[in-house]
């Protein structure tokens, strides 16, 4: 269960890093509200994971989990440059979280 609660955790995290975005220095009132409560899941659900997964293996799945998430939706919804280096590096990071993962069962 507490790799599904770190999933859940990651999921927030991309969720408020984009409201953050949206809400244009929090002059938004619906996206900075998203922000916030996606924040304050985001640590609630990062905090449950800790209790059963080590706090570097989950420190590092959860940011790896939010920084492969904006990437893509930043490419997607905010039409961020692609380059081939990005896609390599994203890559690297999600070779790294599966590593982490198999390594810690």
């Amino acid at each position: 269960m507490s790799w599904i609660y770190l999933l859940i955790a990651g999921l927030f995290e991309i969720t408020w890093a984009v409201g953050l975005k949206l809400s244009e220095g929090f002059t938004h009132p619906v996206s900075s509200t998203v922000t916030v409560i996606g924040m304050v899941a985001c640590y609630y659900f990062l905090a449950l994971s800790l209790k059963e997964i080590p706090l570097g293996t989950a420190y590092a799945v959860w940011t790896g989990i939010g920084t492969a998430g904006t990437v893509i939706l930043g490419i997607i919804l905010f039409k961020e440059p692609v380059s081939l280096a990005k896609f390599v590096c994203f890559g690297m990071i999600l070779c790294g979280i599966t590593g982490l993962k198999l390594l810690s069962a």
